[in-house]
């Protein structure tokens, strides 16, 4: 698999979902992502990852609480959130950066 800084080198916003299984707000996220990448298709890539079984990236990105959301492009961070989004304010976040 490739490492997390190969795959938040895209030129195309990169969508990225920190959750937890145990996690309800993130069982509650997971369809509304769902939904984001059925709307944006390939304007968009999106990731999940567990902090749970990663947690020194989680660490190292100073992960404090799930969800968090965060959008990369060309390897730097653009933006993040912490908490449930709509699809609409997630979806209007990946335009303005390029989705």
């Amino acid at each position: 698999m490739a490492s997390f800084k190969e795959l938040i080198q895209s030129e195309k916003p990169v969508l990225i979902d920190f959750y937890a299984d145990w996690c309800q707000p993130c069982k509650t996220l997971s369809p509304i992502i769902k939904q984001v990448k059925e709307q944006l298709g390939a304007k968009v890539s999106v990731l999940k990852i567990d902090v749970d079984k990663n947690p020194q990236l989680s660490q190292k990105l100073n992960i404090q609480g799930v969800p968090t959301l965060m959008i990369y492009r060309n390897g730097e961070q653009k933006w993040r959130q912490s908490g449930v989004l709509s699809a609409e304010a997630i979806i209007q976040q990946l335009q303005y950066f390029g989705a």
